[in-house]
This record gives structure tokens, C-alpha cells and sequence, in this order.
């Protein structure tokens, strides 16, 4: 759930495609295998001049291509469906990269997604972002979205989770025809909407998936986790909220998903509001507009923007009276909070967020601790922004945290170096670390964020003491390579 705004840079943030085809090309198009890779764009690219200037980030290492591509997968009636995402790649080949998913927000019209809106500064030059910091980045557009056909199945958990696991499958197409190199590790995050995007798909890779991925580190943002419960509370209490359009595009999504919700739209909405939510189903007008239009006639027609004021008085009386009504047990369906995740995971959120409370995090915090998880920390970082103010510093968090578990390697020319865990006492360090098990003669070298060399030696094999008393407090990237072997850790420095 995201108010419609464009990233310009990390420090400032900017408050159909639809097609006829024959019967024999439905045909066709509905036959194509799941998970096929089937068109790449080079969108445009990025020096990393260009993106150290424009998210005004000194940590920017790389340059960044990116690019828009198109893919099979399965869509909500168990049909094949093409649907587009965005692909980043840092614009050094001689790398193996990490990779790292990152869920969009809510987008306000069908092309509002990222791989449409990542050259213009949109969302989408997230992936630009993690791209430069050394990261293939890929960003789904989600079912109905971009490309895909139908009306797009909004907070759907398991499609928003489907969607970016089929890109995951046929990221190794990608990278076999650009010369990209990745290896094992897995990021997640995104906001908004995106935040429940995230964790659906890191709860989806780790009950379901474990055998094919392991998520390496996970940070959803500012999410609606909780819709059953926190998102149904706000709608019930009928409170002053200026984004109405959220729960009709709620309703009409789960409706196209469950297909049990209601016969026609005036069962669930009154009139005036019925007709120009018809005409957002039809697709005949965006979300942006839906949203403005709403707010003006709820204003004229009960003195303020109340969502639960569109709604029909019987369908409120029995969402609030039955717990198994079809509309509670759709909404309860799509919470994605109440499981352990076994990745070290960061939810960050805003105490003042005016989209989505930020009790969604406390209570997903809470069931994850109860229910066993040991890596799970929710963080308030920014106890006065709104959902908009939320994104810089939900965004600064996210990046820091994931380059303590961040591991890039080099690539030769018949296989990918595997990267070693570098083994560092103490960690953080004050004056000295010792660097462990060491194998023979290598070079060993120390890097700060911004990419500069701080130290670098010869050393031999065995356990050798390294003198930090000279860097700064912060993080830091120790390497030790010998015999086309990397070794690798994160050290800390803390005076």
C-alpha cells in the first residue's frame, strides 16, 4: 500500500497495456511452459558517477544496467499468464554477484511498475540502487500489472510470492545470455505493499522452496503483514484515511482470486461510490483516479474521506458480526506474518505512518518471536514520518544491513570462484583482529564502504593478528584471496 510516488534519489522522494489477440494466439500463449524467459530489453544504463549523484550514496561501487524482461508464470485461475519485471546488474562482468529481490509498492496505474518507470526515477531505480551496490536485482511487476492481462490481484500473498519466484527460475537464462555471474545468496525487501510482498515470498521460499533457494538475509518495509486484522481494524473504525481506493482495489482483488465475495458490485458499495469503482474494475480509469474521485465524494457526501461509509450497511454488519463471513476469511488468508523465519530478518517501519499502521510490524514481530524465530527485530526508523518520510530511512537501514551479510566474489573463465567465510576474532574489534586458518601465501585486503582500499598486505598461512587500530569506527570488507580462492568476512570496528 503506497501513496504514488517516483524515487528521484535516495535523500528526496516525489509524492492499457492491453492487447486483442486471435484464438490461435491465445492458444499458443496459454500453452507455454511455467517459468520461460521469454523476451529481454536493454532499458538503458547508469555510470556509477551517475548513481553515486543521483541517491547521493558515497558506497556506490558499480555502474548498473538494467533491464526489462518478460516471463512465464501461473496466473490466479491456474493459467498460464506473461508477465514483465525489472532486471538490474552491476556493470562489472569479472564479478559474482549476490542476488536480491525487492517488491514493489502499490502502483497507481498499470505501467506505475518497475520495469516502465526505472529510467524516469521511479520505483523502479531501487533496482538501480542495489544494482550499484553490487547486487543482480530483480523486481517483479506482479500479476496485472505491466504486461500481464487481467486485473491485477492486489495483496494477494501467494500470486505477489509466485510471481517473483518464477522470475528467480529463469534468472539463469538471464544471466546466461548477458554474461552474468550469481551466486547463492538471496535478498528480500521491499515496501508498502512491496513489504508484504517481501515476506510473503521469503515465508513461501522457506516452508515451501527450501530445497531450491535459501534466503540469506530479509528486510520488509513498512508493510500491511497483518490484513485480516490491523488493515480490517483501521477500515472498521470508520477513521478519517485518505488513500479510499485501497479497499475496493482489496475487495475487487479478492473477489477476481476467491470469486465469492459478491454478485455485483452493488452488493458491497453504495451508490455514488459504486459506479466509479465500476469503472476502475473495468479499467476504464487508474488507481490514482479512483483514489482522487473517492476522496472528493465522500467529502461532499459525509464531511470527511471514511472508507467504511462506501460500504453497504449489511455487508459491514456481517463482516463485523461473522467471523467465517467469505470477506474475513479472504482477508485472514493473505496475512503473512504468522510464521518463524529462519533469515536473519529487519522489519522497519514508522510509528507515524499514515497508510499503514505500524502495528503491523509490532504484531508480526511478536508471532515470529513466539512462534520460535531467533533473527527477527522490528525497528522504528523514524518515529515521526508518514509513509511517504518512511522510505529514505527504511531504505537507509535495508542497505546497511544486508552488506553485513553481502558477499561478492571474482569469476574466472571455467568457473565461479566460491567464496569462503573468512573467520575474524573479535568482530566487532577495537585495536587488532586475528584473522583464522588461513591457507598459504595470499593477499589480504581491507575495504571500507565507499570502495577504498584501507590496508593491504601479503600474509601466510595460519592465524595472523591485524592491526585495525587505525580505521575508522564502521563496517569494513576483509578479503583474502590465494590460488583463485576468495575468503571472505564483514569486520566491525567499534573504538
Amino acid at each position: 500500500m503506497m501513496v504514488f510516488y517516483f524515487w528521484a534519489n535516495i535523500k528526496t522522494l516525489m509524492m492499457k497495456f492491453a492487447t486483442k489477440a486471435t484464438f490461435l494466439l491465445l492458444f499458443l500463449y496459454t500453452a507455454l511452459p511455467a517459468q520461460q524467459l521469454v523476451s529481454t530489453t536493454l532499458l538503458g544504463s547508469r555510470t556509477k558517477a551517475q548513481l553515486t549523484t543521483q541517491f547521493s550514496l558515497p558506497i556506490i561501487q558499480y555502474g548498473a544496467k538494467f533491464y526489462r524482461i518478460t516471463y512465464t508464470t501461473t496466473n490466479v485461475q491456474g493459467l498460464t499468464d506473461t508477465v514483465s519485471g525489472l532486471v538490474a546488474i552491476p556493470d562489472n562482468p569479472a564479478n559474482v554477484y549476490p542476488r536480491l529481490v525487492y517488491q514493489h509498492g502499490t502502483a497507481g496505474t498499470k505501467l506505475g511498475v518497475p520495469s516502465f518507470n526505472a529510467a524516469q526515477g521511479g520505483e523502479g531505480s531501487i533496482g538501480l540502487l542495489f544494482a550499484g551496490l553490487g547486487y543482480v536485482s530483480l523486481l517483479p511487476d506482479y500479476l496485472g500489472l505491466g504486461v500481464s492481462k487481467g486485473f491485477h490481484p492486489y495483496v494477494h500473498a501467494a500470486s505477489e510470492a509466485s510471481v517473483a519466484v518464477d522470475m528467480l527460475r529463469v534468472l539463469p537464462d538471464f544471466n546466461a545470455q548477458y554474461d552474468v555471474h550469481t551466486n547463492e545468496q538471496l535478498f528480500i525487501t521491499g515496501y508498502s505493499q512491496g513489504g508484504h510482498a517481501a515476506m510473503a515470498l521469503h515465508r513461501e521460499i522457506e516452508t515451501d522452496l527450501a530445497d531450491e533457494f535459501t534466503v540469506t538475509a530479509a528486510a520488509p518495509m513498512s508493510g500491511p503483514y497483518s490484513i485480516g486484522e490491523v488493515m480490517r481494524s483501521l477500515i472498521l473504525s470508520d477513521s478519517v484515511y485518505y488513500y479510499p481506493a485501497y479497499l475496493p482495489n482489496t475487495i475487487l482483488s479478492f473477489q477476481t482470486v476467491y470469486g465469492n465475495l459478491f454478485s455485483q458490485l452493488s452488493d458491497v458499495f453504495k451508490d455514488p461510490y459504486a459506479s466509479v469503482i465500476g469503472q476502475f474494475y473495468s479499467g476504464a480509469i487508474s488507481l490514482d483516479d479512483l483514489n482522487s474521485q473517492l476522496i472528493a465524494l465522500l467529502t461532499a457526501n459525509e464531511g470527511d474521506s471514511r472508507p467504511l461509509r462506501m460500504l453497504q450497511p449489511a455487508i459491514v454488519q456481517a463482516v463485523t458480526t461473522n467471523p467465517d463471513h467469505p470477506f474475513n476469511i479472504a482477508l485472514k488468508d493473505n496475512n503473512v506474518y504468522a510464521w518463524a523465519p529462519v533469515a536473519p530478518t529487519r522489519i522497519y517501519y514508522c510509528m507515524a505512518d499514515d497508510q499503514v499502521p505500524y502495528l503491523n510490524s509490532l504484531l508480526a514481530r511478536d508471532t515470529m518471536l513466539a512462534r520460535g524465530a531467533n533473527y527477527v527485530v522490528a525497528t522504528d526508523v523514524n518515529p515521526t514520518a508518514d509513509h511517504g518520510g518512511c522510505v529514505v530511512p527504511a531504505l537507509t537501514n535495508t542497505v546497511f544491513f544486508f552488506a553485513g551479510y553481502q558477499q561478492i566474489g571474482l569469476f574466472t573463465s571455467t568457473t565461479a570462484q566460491r567464496i569462503l567465510d573468512l573467520h575474524i576474532q573479535p568482530n566487532p574489534a577495537n585495536d587488532a583482529v586475528v584473522l583464522r586458518d588461513l591457507p598459504d601465501t595470499g593477499r589480504m585486503q581491507v575495504t571500507d564502504l565507499s570502495g577504498r582500499t584501507r590496508i593491504a598486505l601479503m600474509l601466510s598461512g595460519g592465524d595472523r593478528q591485524l592491526d585495525v587500530s587505525t580505521l575508522e569506527n564502521g563496517l569494513y570488507l576483509v578479503q583474502y584471496q590465494t590460488d583463485g580462492t576468495i575468503w571472505q568476512g564483514k569486520l566491525v570496528v567499534q573504538h
